[in-house]
């Protein structure tokens, strides 16, 4: 399978942007279908976000094709965890040397994927191309085909060079990849009309335990989960699915849409953060899958069962946050995340009492940033690009109390002087659902109420009037 510019573009041109459709083919928007300028992708490219995608599918071996560099650790940052098979944290790789750039590494990667079928017995071997074996012209899908047909197990090609484009558009490659080689191939044992599918959510510091037993205890059953501790047999039978829930917008609108035309399945936006997105989704659930069962007991005990969950939640919860919200009620953050925790934490903030006073709108569709503006109001800020100097200033100028975001911000907040809360991919906390609510409450008032605050912001015993004067230039 070559990656032509059509390929590349598929997944970019995005067929559910509300935002496209309303304008002719000529006037769409142009970033929706043009890949990132070369370069720009260092660092975050479409080999990287296929990976964040589909690593988190547990028992399937990942093995990159090319130098040992790429595969670098996207298993131990991301922090996607499993309640079954660890094998999604080995990292394999074909390990190519300057002899294989000039002969090919095609014998190499054949050896490994067979080496691995034997040793590990995956459900799946998944192969990722990197840039040099796409450049030395490795013909990797043909390699698969012929070892799948060797081991006896699905050897799936996953094309995303890194010099495509994006993470962005790695995630949407490795949903289109999916589609192509996995969805639809095997059936489930049983279905129920209330077999859901849940998209775009990938398990981070095991968030979907949060989340799984409000569905049990409703009687809805979640068939996939694509990706977060998902097992390679369940997306199989995703197809079967009644609904599809969608978590992350931007990057996996493509797929459930894909899925809607091929298997006539319904999808839905939702979040599972904070008590009014959990709410929302929970009634947008049962309500969807009472309206495909018609006007019955069934769909009827469904809906007033999900709202006695609600109400039996909701009052346990203002228990156990009562204390939290009364130290937290008025304090000012500064949110810079991306996809749906750019707005919909804005939502959890304000059930604990906090104001977001500004937030980014990195990866995220129209749609979310026209949320995003209508939960800020006028004097919220949007940030499209946070350097820490932007950040720095932000937080000056808006007096915010804490940074929220991720990692890599954390040393901003530190140059501030002011408490931080990663709520990035790389976090250890579950902040999804009633139980995830609590718990971010329980980060945040943490953070906010260290001593070490108080004694980093006095000025140092040294420190006096005429250093002042001299590094401001008075003297």
């Amino acid at each position: 399978m070559k990656n032509t510019q059509v390929k590349i573009n598929q997944p970019l041109n995005e067929t559910v942007c509300e935002h496209n459709q309303k304008k002719l083919e000529d006037k769409k928007k142009k970033s929706c279908k043009k890949p990132p300028q070369p370069g720009a992708a260092q660092g975050n490219c479409s080999f990287e976000g296929a990976m964040v995608a589909l690593v988190p599918i547990t028992d399937v071996a990942h093995l990159v094709h090319g130098p040992a560099a790429c595969t670098r650790n996207p298993w131990e940052n991301r922090g996607s965890l499993s309640s079954g098979s660890e094998l999604y944290k080995i990292g394999f790789s074909t390990d190519l040397s300057e002899n294989d750039v000039i002969f090919g590494g095609e014998k190499k990667l054949y050896q490994a994927i067979l080496d691995i079928a034997q040793r590990y017995n995956p459900a799946a071997v998944f192969v990722y191309s990197t840039c040099v074996t796409a450049l030395i012209g490795d013909d990797t899908d043909s390699i698969c085909k012929a070892a799948a047909k060797k081991i006896g197990i699905p050897v799936v090609y996953i094309n995303s060079p890194g010099f495509l484009g994006s993470k962005n558009l790695g995630n949407r490659i490795g949903g289109q990849a999916l589609l192509e080689h996995v969805v639809g191939t095997a059936e489930p044992e049983i279905t129920t009309p209330f077999d859901i599918n849940i998209i775009g959510d990938y398990n981070v510091a095991g968030e979907m335990w949060n989340v799984l037993p409000l569905f049990n205890r409703l009687g809805i059953r979640v068939l996939s989960k694509m990706t977060g501790d998902a097992r390679y047999q369940e997306i199989c039978y995703a197809h079967r699915a009644k609904l599809n829930v969608v978590i992350c917008s931007n990057v996996s609108l493509g797929m459930a849409k894909t899925m809607q035309e091929r298997y006539g399945i319904p999808y839905i936006e939702e979040s599972f953060y904070g008590v009014e997105n959990i709410n929302r989704c929970l009634r947008n659930i049962a309500a969807t899958l009472s309206e495909s069962l018609g006007e019955n007991l069934t769909s009827r005990y469904l809906q007033e069962r999900t709202e006695w969950l609600i109400a039996e939640e909701t009052a346990a919860l203002d228990i156990a946050l009562a204390s939290y919200r009364s130290q937290l009620k008025g304090k000012r953050i500064v949110l810079y995340s991306g996809g749906v925790k750019s707005w919909s934490i804005i939502l959890a903030a304000r059930d604990l009492g906090m104001e977001v006073v500004a937030t980014s709108d990195r990866k995220s569709t129209p749609e979310e940033k026209a949320k995003i503006k209508q939960l800020l109001g006028q004097d919220g800020m949007v940030l499209s690009k946070g350097s820490p100097n932007v950040l720095l200033q932000v937080l000056k100028d808006t007096k915010a109390d804490m940074l929220v975001g991720g990692a890599s911000n954390q040393y901003t907040a530190l140059k501030a002087k002011i408490p931080f809360l990663d709520v990035n991919h790389e976090r250890h906390h579950a902040y999804a659902g009633y139980a995830g609510m609590l718990k971010m409450a329980q980060e945040l008032y943490k953070a906010l109420y260290s001593p070490v605050w108080e004694q980093v912001r006095k000025p140092a015993p040294w420190w006096n009037e005429k250093i002042d004067q001299v590094l401001s230039g008075q003297v």
